[in-house]
């Protein structure tokens, strides 16, 4: 299976496997484990990421089942999960293209292009020092609530994250002084699950994640509640009163990886 826009497969020949020649491209290398690569290149003068996989073998697939995980054998996760944000209007990369090759899961090979996303900031980045210089007021507040609606939309859609950190949110540059609500690219989806339903358990990581990944960058109780009121658009006292268990197992998974972390 192989799909490609029309624009970006004039690029190649018509002789030749087009499937070999994408896998076949090369630039410049972002991420590299043993079965996957990311990497930025250029095609006709315009920006693209490309990420490539090259089958995870039978020994990881049956750890993940072992785990009781459905492992990730293709670019498969990431191209129905960037399908089924762009039909929510969450922002993030647009897909060009996507193929794969091979009915053995442990071998299969498979990719993914995306156009390169304009100037942009990881919240990571741009949050490491608020702990020492606190930012404007509205920008953190704007932020705090984007982050929330997104989880909320993800998760009331059937879509869990599975790696929910602040670091796979990318500020637009634009957004750095709007007074209205910024936008947002949400990245790496490749572990992405949809469901018509996420289970409790999944939805809890997800918000760990987002926890864990920020405490370090000095929100307040008051930042931690209003996140909490964004994300089930309800009223805190409400939340408060019948949530409670709830979110004390997000904080206890969330300090469980902090401290995970910190060993």
């Amino acid at each position: 299976m192989l799909m490609l826009d029309p624009e970006i497969k004039a690029l190649f020949s018509p002789h030749k496997s087009l499937f070999n020649q994408i896998m076949n491209l090369s630039g410049d290398v972002y991420r590299e484990l043993e079965n996957r690569r990311t990497q930025r290149i250029l095609l006709n003068g315009k920006s693209y990421f490309l990420k490539q996989h090259f089958g995870v073998g039978w020994k990881e697939i049956f750890k993940n089942l072992l785990q009781l995980r459905l492992p990730v054998v293709s670019a498969k996760n990431e191209w129905q999960a960037l399908q089924r944000l762009e039909q929510l209007n969450i922002p993030a990369a647009k897909i060009v293209g996507y193929g794969y090759r091979g009915w053995n899961p442990a071998t299969r090979q498979s990719f993914i292009l995306t156009r390169e996303l304009p100037p942009h900031h990881s919240l990571e980045d741009l949050c490491r020092d608020w702990n020492i210089t606190p930012p404007a007021f509205g920008l953190k507040q704007n932020l705090l609530k984007e982050v929330a609606r997104i989880a909320r939309v993800l998760h009331e859609n059937g879509i869990n994250h599975r790696d929910f950190y602040i670091c796979h949110f990318l500020l637009a540059e634009k957004s750095l002084h709007t007074t209205h609500r910024p936008l947002l690219y949400v990245m790496d989806l490749h572990r992405a699950q949809l469901r018509k339903k996420v289970p409790e358990r999944w939805v809890i990581k997800d918000l760990a994640g987002l926890y864990f990944s920020s405490k370090d960058i000095g929100l307040t109780k008051r930042d931690l509640l209003r996140f909490m009121k964004e994300y089930r658009n309800d009223s805190l006292d409400l939340i408060l009163t019948k949530e409670s268990a709830f979110w004390e197992r997000v904080k206890k998974r969330g300090d469980k990886l902090y401290q995970r972390n910190n060993k």
